[in-house]
């Protein structure tokens, strides 16, 4: 049994260490790890992760919303890297109930936070319910208000099993968004044709849009609401105190 670790040392260690090297000794921690997939960030990680370890497990959240490239994107992925994709569905009475009280859209009336705990959130806790560690792309430049003091690797309590722990590791948090796309052109790594039209940050279709030069990527995500509540629940540990 291996010993239980010691968070806030690992990360003083790791936060100097490559992504590479962050991803190849999350592999030898933990036999039962998954890498969550949807953006550019994530396919860079199943990149460098499967020169690691070919058959790394994975899986990406489909909401019901996605951009039809968003679901060619993932295709294009399985087939690119021949993994594996565990695609992770709503509850489909959730929804229905949410959307015949409140209808399609109702998240521009009150919030966000409503129908991303339904459609990534509740999906997201019970696999993670199945696993010791995962694996996300954040990065701290993502969203100054709520990113910007992630760590390399973190216990995980918001998603954890009862009186259990669960590692969460960051290995792109201190990788800015120019160093990701570097990466992605210099090995020819697939990516969402929409970040050709403008979209940086990419979530469902009805809450999403494209971004101008000037604008910070995740101004295109829920863009009706302020900037210190852009996050759907997948990283709740980035806006609590």
């Amino acid at each position: 049994m291996k010993e239980p670790i010691n968070f806030v040392d690992v990360d003083a260690t790791l936060q100097t260490s490559t992504p590479q090297d962050i991803l190849r000794y999350a592999i030898e921690q933990h036999d039962n790890l998954v890498l969550s997939f949807s953006g550019a960030e994530d396919v860079v990680l199943i990149d460098m992760a499967t020169k690691i370890k070919p058959d790394v497990q994975v899986f990406c959240l489909d909401t019901g919303r996605l951009h039809a490239q968003t679901y060619a994107f993932i295709e294009q992925v399985r087939k690119h890297y021949g993994i594996s994709i565990d695609v992770l569905f709503p509850d489909a009475d959730a929804v229905q109930k949410l959307t015949a009280e409140k209808g399609l859209f109702s998240f521009y009336e009150d919030n966000h936070q409503e129908c991303c705990g339904i459609r990534k959130v509740g999906p997201l806790r019970k696999k993670l319910l199945t696993v010791d560690a995962w694996v996300t792309g954040q990065r701290k430049d993502q969203s100054p208000g709520t990113r910007a003091a992630i760590p390399v690797i973190q216990n995980d309590k918001v998603f954890a099993r009862p009186n259990d722990s669960l590692t969460k590791y960051n290995p792109l948090v201190n990788w800015t968004s120019e160093q990701v796309w570097g990466y992605i052109r210099a090995n020819d790594v697939p990516y969402n044709t929409l970040h050709d039209q403008g979209f940086v940050s990419i979530g469902c279709e009805p809450c999403t849009r494209p971004v101008g030069p000037s604008q910070h990527e995740r101004e295109g995500r829920w863009w009706w609401e302020e900037s210190t509540k852009k996050e759907c629940g997948l990283h709740s540990t980035n806006t609590k105190k």
